[in-house]
């Protein structure tokens, strides 16, 4: 239960049959990593975390969540160098602490995307109606809703969404990232033109208090938009599909979270200079709420067809994410090993990512999910302190391993890592860290009733 898969084991299982084509190139690596951030984070969480939380300190907040968000990337790369396989936290816990560990983090990873692929659904689905609306197409709330919200009964355009990107990730990873380029490219251009018209309308009133809940505030506040962030680790689950791994894992990833603070910040910045904080509590879309402010309707239409496509690319990449961590938990028989077989055609692990496909697909269409935010937070959270854990634990039991990125200032930035996660998660409300307990619990019954019996690691531990 506690023994490590040799990373020698781990690269040999990623080759032949089960392994991926590497067809991503160093620049589709960063914009995979964009892609999987700006989007609901800059469109929605923003101008709910000022209106709640730390008002134009909300700028604060962005920057600390940014800089653990940093601390944490600086250990995935090391471990991504050594360890260029698909599963990301997952593998690099089975390399480092042992298959227990494991377990809970990629049962902690389903968690955080399985559930956050449905919510993200939601939110295109509510962007897309209100586009419709403003050209006169008025759909049925029995079509748009789950049972139970406002007379729904199913929201068709969610599980649309999530089907059609199913699809695409099915035909081909070259073909996922051609389309998420030309996704985070609109988007980011959309931002920058965001801010070329709000620069002018800033008013310096408006960031007065600029800490109107103190610090607690601000730190509040950046526990709420670090789900902002949350998506940046996707890239390490194309680790298995990238060219030269060990060289462009660890640029792909740091260069990827640095550009999306910078821009949160920058947005941040713009958004509560033109608008009081307060104001947000009226809309969840702040960015074309604030355009609307100052007269620029034409302006908020385009930010809505930017926050749409922002999304799309958000729920591409985290579905892709969710089918990598199934993939590389089954190929070490964790998981049945239906979950691991690659399509003669596509060369991509198509009946997992169907699976993954339907059943987020089901969950956005008929559930009601409130708590989203909170417990996609507290599960990435956990995750990071693990994969930091491992980290200092690893550069002890195997000190002369080759690492072709060393992570800096050794052990203080793994251990600043453990310490500003877990405080975090105790800013999150104690019912959330709860259903948190509850699910890890649910986990680990699954893991001693099949992931201990049928993992493939009995062959290393039983050689004969």
């Amino acid at each position: 239960m506690f023994r490590t898969k040799p990373i020698e084991h781990l690269i040999e299982n990623s080759q032949g049959e089960h392994g991926l084509r590497r067809v991503l190139r160093p620049y589709e690596l960063v914009l995979l990593g964009i892609g999987a951030v700006v989007g609901t984070g800059i469109f929605v969480i923003t101008g709910v975390a000022a209106a709640e939380y730390s008002g134009p300190s909300i700028i604060l907040s962005f920057v600390i969540a940014g800089l653990i968000c940093i601390l944490a990337a600086l250990c995935y790369a090391e471990f991504s160098a050594m360890v260029p396989v698909a599963g990301s936290a997952y593998t690099y816990c089975y390399a480092s602490l042992g298959e227990i560990w494991a377990w809970i983090i990629g049962w902690d990873l389903i968690l955080e995307y399985a559930v956050s692929i449905s919510a993200v659904a939601v939110g295109w689905s509510a962007y897309v109606v209100n586009l419709l609306a403003d050209v006169g197409i008025i759909l049925p709330p029995a079509l748009i809703n789950p049972p139970g919200v406002a007379g729904g009964l199913v929201n068709i355009p969610a599980i649309l969404i999530i089907l059609a990107i199913t699809a695409v990730l099915i035909i081909g990873m070259k073909e996922s990232a051609r389309l998420n380029t030309l996704i985070v490219v609109i988007n980011v251009a959309i931002i920058l033109l965001f801010l070329a018209l709000g620069y002018g309308h800033i008013d310096a009133v408006n960031w007065h208090p600029f800490m109107p809940f103190g610090w607690s505030g601000v730190f509040a506040g950046a526990a709420i938009v670090f789900f902002a962030y949350i998506g940046f680790d996707a890239v390490l689950t194309a680790a298995e599909e990238v060219e030269n791994p060990q060289k462009n894992l660890p640029r792909g990833i740091i260069i990827s979270v640095v550009i999306v603070m910078v821009l949160y910040v920058v947005v941040a910045a713009v958004l509560t200079g033109m608008v009081p904080s307060a104001d947000f509590l009226k809309t969840g879309a702040p960015v074309a709420y604030a355009l609307d402010r100052i007269g620029i309707t034409w302006g908020a239409a385009v930010i809505s067809v930017g926050a749409l496509c922002g999304i799309t690319s958000v729920i591409l990449v985290t579905l892709y994410g969710q089918t990598r961590i199934f993939f590389a938990m089954a190929r070490d028989g964790l998981l049945p090993s239906f979950f691991s077989e690659i399509h003669a055609t596509f060369q991509t692990p198509a009946k997992v990512t169907l699976v993954v496909g339907l059943v987020t697909a089901l969950l956005a269409g008929f559930v009601s999910l409130e708590v989203i935010a909170e417990l996609v937070n507290i599960g990435t959270l956990a995750a990071f302190i693990i994969v930091a854990f491992g980290i200092l634990v690893l550069r002890r039991s195997q000190p002369l391993r080759n690492r072709p990125f060393r992570c800096p200032c050794m052990p203080w930035i793994p251990i600043l890592c453990i310490g500003s996660c877990a405080g975090l998660i105790l800013m999150l409300p104690s019912l959330t860290q709860l259903r948190f307990v509850v699910w890890m619990l649910i986990g680990l019954s699954l893991y001693f009733v099949f992931g201990s019996k049928n993992s493939n690691n009995r062959e290393v531990r039983n050689p004969g």
